[in-house]
């Protein structure tokens, strides 16, 4: 496939970029990429929220929220490109109010905020479960339907009508691009998000593992695409950036030889798996405190969110680095910020 090339004009070598969700594991990881191009970037931050992974980088830090469009419109005087990363990514409940606004209404806004400021550029960080997931055989790609409304999770529905509103809002000329990350993992997970399952892993915490799988892809290959984005890639297009898909005992494996410990050696059945998700979840209503799994993560858990990174490999330059360096980097940087008991 020939490269895409730069609709930017070719002058602009250096940009003024503003990033929401600044402060999360790809978002962490963009700023630097960004930072090593020459860029300078701009991270929009909630007003009181501290951003460890961001300290001491040469950035500026712009307050403003999303959902507060006028503290929004004020955030920042100029960028020539926008990366919309914020959102709620919350699986717990199912459905919410907060979720749904977050990340459509939110969306919209951030829109708002770069038809304001005539950016050349504006990019979408949503997720590869907005198209069909498939077989190791036959991994799924961009433009397949999207089936992952089955586990009627506000989150995915959300990114997936912030997903079709963007496209829409490209028919009338907008400069946006999508980017649909499959599972991210890698250093600067301060939440943490993915590395929980690493720390499950180096713990020895897992009961078992479950009979599905998922794409995998290392943090900084993902951020590498990213910031390639700002002149590579089509405008209206969408990118799934993806790494191994990996069943999750093969996932737990490779964790597990980094890590210095043992991986789960029971496989959990499908119907055991969903019985106790449903159950977990009915408690979880009763004693409003989040399950340990629900009814939907089980039913994620058990099917194969297989993807293909091939489009995103050849039009963004998205590496494809062994996981093994993902999760590498990421037990180094949850072990030295003391996510690991001494």
């Amino acid at each position: 496939m020939q490269r895409a090339i730069s609709i930017l004009p070719l002058q602009i070598l250096k940009m003024k970029v503003l990033v929401t969700g600044a402060d999360g594991l790809l978002g962490s990881n963009l700023v630097r990429k960004l930072i090593d191009k020459g860029h300078d970037v701009v991270a929009l931050i909630q007003p009181g929220r501290k951003v460890a992974t961001l300290e001491g980088l040469p950035i500026k830090k712009a307050e403003g929220d999303i959902l507060d469009t006028e503290s929004l419109m004020q955030s920042v005087e100029s960028a020539d490109a926008i990366y919309h990363l914020a959102a709620n990514t919350n699986i717990w409940p199912n459905r919410s109010p907060i979720i749904y606004k977050v990340n459509f209404d939110g969306t919209k806004n951030v829109i708002a905020l770069a038809k304001k400021l005539k950016v050349k550029r504006f990019i979408f960080v949503g997720t590869a479960n907005s198209f069909s997931y498939g077989s190791k055989e036959k991994p799924g790609v961009e433009g397949t339907p999207f089936i992952s409304k089955k586990y009627e999770l506000d989150y995915m529905d959300s990114k997936y009508a912030a997903q079709q509103h963007i496209l829409n809002e490209v028919k009338d000329g907008f400069p946006a691009l999508i980017l649909n990350s499959t599972f991210i993992i890698g250093p600067y997970d301060s939440m943490p998000s993915s590395g929980k399952m690493v720390v499950a892993i180096k713990n020895q915490s897992l009961p078992g593992y479950a009979p599905g799988g998922k794409n995998y892809v290392n943090a900084e290959d993902a951020a590498t695409a990213a910031a390639n984005a700002l002149t590579m890639g089509r405008i209206g297009q969408c990118y799934i950036l993806g790494g191994e898909n990996l069943t999750f005992l093969e996932a737990f494996q490779k964790m597990a030889q980094v890590v210095g410990s043992n991986a789960p050696k029971i496989k959990m059945p499908k119907p055991i798996l969903l019985a106790f998700g449903y159950v977990s979840g009915l408690f979880a209503k009763i004693t409003k405190k989040p399950p340990q799994v629900s009814y939907a993560m089980a039913q994620i858990a058990c099917d194969t969110h297989y993807y293909s990174p091939k489009k995103a490999v050849d039009e963004l330059d998205l590496p494809q680095r062994p996981i093994e360096e993902g999760i590498k980097e990421c037990y180094q940087w949850l072990n030295e910020n003391g996510y690991f008991a001494k």
